[in-house]
């Protein structure tokens, strides 16, 4: 299966700021939305990602204060990303060995969705219950 596929059933909405969103309004987009990433955008591009277990590390490095600067400061600038092409399984790896929870998903570019493990692992599970479905249905037709 692809990641097109994942993104056909799971919806394309991405919470997303600029780079020059302050922290708290980082901190508020993560609560509304109940998110535990957000991808940082300029012009369109994808430049940086912001993980909640980064911030909680950030916090209690530089304290409260940091709340006040802005998201260019806090932010990962090196994001893998994939695309819709990409087989989950193979993007399952790239994010077990990186230790990556959360991949924007980019064509040409552009910001079009983007996949958790939670989303990867569900997809796998679907795809193993429907195997598993065909099977038995296969052995008790006794074809």
């Amino acid at each position: 299966m692809r990641i097109a596929n994942v993104l056909r059933s799971k919806g394309s909405v991405v919470a997303t700021v600029t780079p020059d969103t302050s922290v708290a309004n980082l901190i508020a987009e993560m609560a509304e939305r109940s998110v535990g990433a957000v991808v940082v955008v300029h012009d369109g591009a994808v430049v940086g990602m912001v993980w909640e277990r980064d911030f909680v590390r950030l916090m209690h490095q530089h304290g409260p204060s940091l709340v006040d600067a802005p998201v260019s400061e806090i932010m990962n600038g090196d994001v893998v990303s994939c695309v819709p092409a990409d087989e989950v399984d193979a993007i399952l790896r790239t994010m077990t060995e990186r230790r990556i929870r959360h991949l924007p998903v980019v064509v040409d570019g552009d910001l079009i969705g983007i996949v958790s493990m939670g989303d990867l692992v569900k997809t796998r599970i679907d795809e193993l219950e429907t195997d598993q479905a065909h099977l038995q249905s296969y052995i008790a037709s006794g074809s």
